[in-house]
């Protein structure tokens, strides 16, 4: 197959001919049909990840069609058109049987514990559990879209931060999940606030059901910025960059009692931020993580994307072909982009 290796941490990834995948027992193969450029693979090639062993093939948002069947599966054919959460629950464990695959305590992650999806074809693993079938009017370039940004902004909006109808949300980073966010807070009757330093991100946010914006580079204080638009500060308020500085401003954009959710991911030099604790006590604040989303709960998104409330579509972005994705992903940290770039071609 052809696919997108690389190495070495940190250097030129290439184009390679490498071996067909074939299935676990428990999992199948799928043909690729379309598959996310995210900032967590640019994570992964920079080496802040420890699961990745060289040499590896990045790619964890991705749709396609099953090529090859495990003996052990029982609930997927050849020719059925599936999506997959970016993390997959082993189904031994018990957060698995609690439901919790997202924090499976033995989890899998295509383009992460294992060659991914920057390939004609991937390999996943405990297919009956983590499979998620796709109806025939959602083109893989959507489907693909959800894995990661989508999905994962809608756990934290949804089943993390617990948004509702008059509630205000603000959105720290307006890239693939922060716009997500935006859409999917509004759809639940929030006010959203969205929050980034590029004008044409945040005009895309307001396109999407932002009521009010804030341009990070020409606000002096963005938290009170934000407490202002909300008259005491947001009910919740989402990093959806992962950063030192948006995970303190999300937190002092809380009104008293508020929920910060952490979505953005804060590797190596990053991943122990200041947080504001003398603010959190006083105010009882609630610090949330929120880390994908488990495939049986893609059922509620994929009705709000089938009555029309959540269009997912809006979010994808330049569509390129794999020769293309050893540049796109060493420059996934520039945030040039709006939407998701995404693998159609290969």
């Amino acid at each position: 197959m052809k696919a997108v290796m690389f190495e070495t941490f940190q250097q030129p990834p290439r184009i390679a001919t490498l071996p067909d995948p074939t299935p676990e027992p428990h999992g199948v193969v799928l043909q690729v049909g379309a598959t996310g450029v995210c900032r967590s693979d640019w994570h992964g090639w920079m080496g802040h990840d420890t699961d990745i062993t060289l040499p590896h093939v990045p790619g964890h948002e991705l749709a396609g069609t099953i090529r090859a069947v495990g003996r052990d599966v029982t609930r997927w054919s050849v020719g059925d058109r599936v999506t997959v959460p970016f993390v997959g629950g082993c189904g031994a464990c018990p957060e698995c049987h609690a439901g919790h695959q997202q924090v499976c305590q033995d989890q899998f992650q295509p383009g992460f514990t294992h060659w991914g999806s920057f390939a004609e074809y991937v390999s996943i693993h405990h297919a009956d559990m983590n499979l998620v079938g796709l109806a025939d009017d959602m083109d893989f370039a959507t489907a693909a879209s959800l894995g990661c940004r989508f999905a994962t902004s809608f756990r934290a909006v949804v089943d993390q931060g617990r948004a509702g109808a008059g509630q205000w949300v603000a959105v720290h980073g307006c890239g693939g999940v922060g716009l997500s966010a935006v859409m999917i807070a509004n759809a639940l009757g929030a006010q959203v606030v969205a929050i980034d330093i590029d004008p044409a991100k945040l005009a895309l946010a307001r396109e999407l059901g932002a009521l009010a914006v804030v341009d990070g580079s020409t606000v002096a204080d963005v938290p009170e910025a934000v407490r202002e638009i909300t008259r005491g500060g947001a009910h919740v308020s989402l990093d959806a960059l992962g950063h030192p500085v948006t995970c303190v401003n999300s937190v002092l954009s809380l009104r008293r009692r508020g929920k910060h959710v952490q979505v953005g991911l804060m590797l190596a030099d990053q991943a122990t931020p200041p947080v504001p604790m003398d603010r959190v006590i006083a105010h009882e604040l609630e610090i949330l993580g929120s880390h994908g989303m488990q495939a049986h709960r893609y059922g509620a998104m994929l009705d709000m994307v089938q009555s029309g409330k959540l269009a997912p579509e809006r979010l994808v972005g330049q569509q390129i072909a794999l020769d293309d994705a050893p540049e796109a992903l060493m420059t996934m940290d520039r945030f040039q982009s709006v939407g998701a770039t995404v693998i159609t071609r290969f």
